[in-house]
């Protein structure tokens, strides 16, 4: 059986990092039981040892104020792994050694990790590790997890000390609660009172820190018992008012930092002078100065649009061609029929628009987690909370926009769970409602397409625009929402900023790969689901066979009409006979006829009746029956936009043999323009969030109503600025 080892860690202490250098590609990435908290597990399989590690939730300390610290706390009171290590930033002990205090309070095997140790040895600050280790009474192994020097040895001393139980930690937090906690852990041993949590001493510290969970669980197993602890609880709480003016908490926070003073203070030397300016600070000078800063950040946007679609270029056009030689493969070697169309145009010209979009999302990925890697986007979050506090919104709103999609590629589902970071409630309910309105990976198929067909000579340019509006539309809409139904105080903003740090290239291989990995699953397999689905709309019913033979007598009446000399007839694929070049006209005819009666296929399907009924309202925003089909499919995943529309231009086409790219066939219609590009694009930005998002925004806003809301109130929004952007576009003359 495989030992488990935890990695706990304050945010921006290079956990993640280092959970990605020792467990590589053997990692896989869920929820913890019934909540919406990112699970990440993976093997350790070097050197005979054989050990699953689970990366906790960043988290500062172990009082569950938020969702984060609940889910760490309740996975180590519950699964109690072998070992946990505690990830500290170097530069940071002080501060970063608090949620180790409280690691050894509970009793628990823990091994330090004093990571980044190199950037505190370029702030000048040496740390004598066995001697810190020795007060402590735990391994302390130095590391730099971006590197992976020393995740080996830390490792093997954590594996090794492991295999020892350890007492725990016993701090003194004065008389008055030291005298209440021996009385309190008393009772506690005297009735095993939640001793399959925990030892007494910390149930009775967890009673005079007012936790919740823990006095919610022991009212259930022993009410009794659980009145009296409360009732010392409040006389002792009573005392530290009258007498110091303080509360029990506020005490024991001051006792733990006190301990951890009295630890570092002969295991820290300082070099004066060497620590003044640091580089990180050095850069910020430049890089979050309140006038360049946000030009610079401009900058790093428009490059990484311009990086994405440069290189991205060469190996779409492969996919696009792969796609099309498998699309006329299967026209050659299927008998005509339903299987074949349901082959061509459900499976390979529906998924495979979305998957040849794979190079352009790998590119941006890659882009982002440089930006992430680096340290720089926590620094976007830092100038642009000016900006967010000024439309009703909080600081941390930033990652919340950043992870939707903020610069392009994100999810909306983590960003309406990053918001579980916000205290106010109705900055939280602000965040989540508008963060979807960010272009999410899901959504830059669509633009994407869209740019390539009718912007190909400015895409990088289009893409920042899109960029911006995203930005200044979800702004304007939190500004409003927080005027209105969501009146209510804004809180300040605290952010710590991580050092700079050059990234390294399997940190960058794994993000980019998870990332991607995800954008392929989803293509085979829900989006491959509703490509099918949408197929069998756009199939049945069929056409009725007296329309049908309305079109074959047109076709045999042109025939008729042309002399017999002229007319030399190639069979297609439909078994169908069809006039070669030298009867252009004819040949010319001929094809109307199919389009229209492949035209009239489709529109009497369940799907053309549906994308028809909509046109009479959608015309306003210049969207014709083809693109409402695409819309409507889009409600589940807005990938399917784009499989949609390649599957019914796809059951339109005249020719099988033609290859040419959906982005070719938009551009060559009668129905599309640039300015119905962007109208689209407006209503792709804005309209309602996937099926995935809408069931995590009413799960993270505790209603229902809300995941409506978003539908309603999105769909709404975004079909009134496509219309108003599409019909005065018409009055300029575009």
């Amino acid at each position: 059986m495989e030992a488990t080892i935890a990695l706990a860690g304050n945010p921006n202490s290079g956990k993640t990092t280092l959970f990605n250098t020792l467990t590589g590609a053997r990692q896989h990435v869920g929820n913890y039981p019934g909540v919406t908290v990112e699970k990440k597990q993976g093997t350790y399989s070097r050197g005979g040892l054989d050990i699953k590690i689970v990366d906790l939730p960043g988290t500062y300390s172990l009082n569950p104020y938020s969702m984060e610290e609940e889910v760490a706390r309740d996975f180590l009171l519950n699964d109690q792994p072998a070992m946990v290590i505690d990830i500290v930033d170097a530069s940071n002990l002080q501060r970063n050694l608090y949620l180790a205090i409280q690691l050894m309070e509970m009793g628990l095997n823990v091994c330090l990790a004093l990571n980044m140790i190199d950037i505190a040895r370029t702030r000048g600050i040496e740390i004598d590790t066995e001697k810190l280790s020795r007060l402590l009474g735990v391994p302390v192994v130095p590391t730099i997890a971006r590197t992976g020097e020393g995740s080996k040895m830390l490792i093997e001393a954590a594996s090794k000390a492991s295999q020892y139980d350890r007492s725990p930690l016993t701090i003194s937090y004065g008389d008055d609660l030291d005298q209440a906690l021996d009385e309190m852990e008393d009772l506690i041993s005297g009735k095993d009172f939640l001793g399959d949590i925990c030892h007494p001493r910390w149930i009775a510290l967890k009673y005079l820190e007012k936790d919740g969970k823990i006095i919610s669980q022991g009212r259930e197993r022993d009410p009794e018992l659980s009145a009296e602890l409360g009732e010392i609880t409040r006389r002792v709480a009573d005392h530290l008012e009258k007498t110091m003016n303080t509360y029990p908490e506020a005490v024991i926070a001051d006792h733990r930092h006190g301990y951890i003073r009295s630890i570092i203070k002969g295991v820290i030397t300082r070099h004066h002078g060497e620590d003044r300016f640091f580089l990180s600070d050095r850069i910020d000078m430049v890089l979050t100065n309140r006038f360049v800063g946000p030009l610079i950040m401009i900058g790093v946007i428009m490059g990484l649009y311009k990086f994405t679609f440069t290189y991205s270029e060469l190996p779409v056009n492969w996919l696009e061609s792969l796609f099309g030689w498998l699309s006329s493969s299967a026209d050659a070697a299927l008998p005509d029929g339903l299987v074949k169309s349901l082959i061509i145009s459900g499976v390979i010209d529906g998924v495979g628009g979305v998957l040849g979009f794979v190079p352009l999302i790998m590119f941006m990925f890659l882009g982002i987690s440089l930006l992430e890697d680096s340290g720089y986007l926590a620094r976007m979050a830092y100038m642009l909370d000016r900006v967010f506090r000024y439309f009703g919104l909080h600081g941390s709103s930033v990652m919340a926009f950043i992870v939707s999609g903020g610069i392009a590629g994100g999810c909306a589902v983590p960003g309406v769970m990053a918001t579980r970071v916000l205290k106010s409630p109705k900055e939280r309910l602000a965040t989540l409602l508008t963060a979807p309105f960010m272009n999410c990976g899901a959504k830059l198929p669509v633009f994407a397409l869209l740019v390539a067909a009718f912007f190909s000579e400015n895409e990088a340019m289009v893409m920042l625009a899109i960029t911006l509006i995203a930005w200044c539309g979800a702004l304007i809409v939190a500004k409003i929402l927080r005027l209105t139904i969501i009146r209510g105080e804004s809180t300040p903003f605290v952010m710590e900023l991580p050092p700079y740090h050059l990234p390294t290239f399997r940190g960058l291989f794994i993000h980019t790969w998870e990332r991607t990995w995800e954008y392929i699953k989803k293509a085979g397999t829900v989006i491959l689901g509703i490509s099918i689905v949408l197929w069998a709309m756009m199939t049945f019913p069929a056409l009725p066979e007296s329309q049908q033979t309305e079109y074959e007598r047109q076709r045999q009446g042109l025939l008729a009409s042309t002399p017999s000399e002229t007319i030399h007839e190639v069979e297609t694929a439909q078994g169908r006979t069809l006039p070669t070049e030298e009867s252009p006209a004819l040949q010319t005819g001929i094809e109307a006829i199919d389009r229209a009666e492949n035209e009239a296929r489709v529109r009497y399907s369940l799907a053309g009746r549906i994308g028809v009924a909509l046109e009479t309202i959608s015309s306003l925003a210049g969207f014709d029956w083809r693109t409402n089909i695409a819309l409507v499919g889009g409600l589940a995943a807005k990938e399917v936009v784009v499989s949609t529309l390649g599957t019914v231009y796809s059951l339109g086409e005249t020719d099988p043999e033609e290859s040419s790219s959906l982005a070719e066939t938009l551009r060559e219609s009668p129905h599309w323009s640039p300015l119905a590009a962007w109208s689209l694009i407006i209503f792709t930005i804005f309209y309602a969030p996937c099926i995935v998002a809408v069931v995590c925004i009413a799960r993270e806003a505790g209603s229902w109503k809300w995941g409506a809301f978003s539908v309603v109130f999105n769909t709404s929004l975004a079909f009134g600025l496509s219309a108003i952007v599409f019909q005065t576009g018409r009055l300029l003359g575009f």
